[in-house]
């Protein structure tokens, strides 16, 4: 069953945000546009090289009014240890949710009840709290957040001109297509 235009369900958690805990609730999503970035665990492997990877890029997820959330079955006391241990999460300034009662990950299914952790998603939300695009990887295979933005991209166009679609590998500023009769079998 698809995800796609889900609508994220109310919730509230504690997150760990430059040096200080914050409440974040599903009003904060809305009208704006946001990723959800789930990973299985603090003091893990790939997951720092991937929280890492979204903080170099995240002054260009603000610049198009896109707040990233990272989210793991953690606490946000383990976050905040976790940014002040390693030198990877430390560079992280977006929103790090907790989620010890894996109600977001319930929510975005993508919990694993027998491991206690969340599998590695990444969900892109629209201003109105729907799930819009979402990938999830195995375990063991970390993202790439260049490509997490340019879907960001494409979708935030997509909303805004809904006669066009983006193809492949599209950027903001390329050609995007006009679906018509006349295209069919053009391409």
């Amino acid at each position: 069953m698809s995800l796609i235009n889900k609508e994220v369900a109310d919730f509230k958690v504690q997150a760990y945000q430059n040096g200080a805990f914050k409440e974040v609730t599903k009003k904060d999503l809305l009208g704006k546009w946001s990723v959800f970035v789930f990973y299985p665990a603090d003091f893990t492997f790939v997951c720092p090289t991937e929280l890492e990877d979204l903080a170099n890029l995240y002054s260009q997820f603000q610049t198009i009014n896109c707040e990233v959330y990272s989210v793991s079955c953690d606490s946000h006391f383990v976050h905040k240890a976790w940014h002040e241990s390693s030198e990877a999460v430390g560079k992280v300034t977006y929103p790090m949710l907790g989620d010890p009662t894996a109600a977001l990950a319930k929510d975005f299914e993508v919990y694993i009840e027998s491991d206690g952790m969340a599998e590695r998603g990444s969900f892109i939300v629209n201003p109105e709290g729907k799930i819009v695009a979402y990938e999830v990887n195995a375990g063991s295979v970390g993202r790439n957040a260049e490509e997490l933005l340019r879907k960001v991209e494409a979708s935030q166009f997509v909303a805004e001109h809904g006669d066009q679609v983006c193809p492949a590998k599209w950027k903001p500023g390329a050609a995007t297509l006009k679906p018509s009769f006349d295209l069919v079998g053009k391409i």
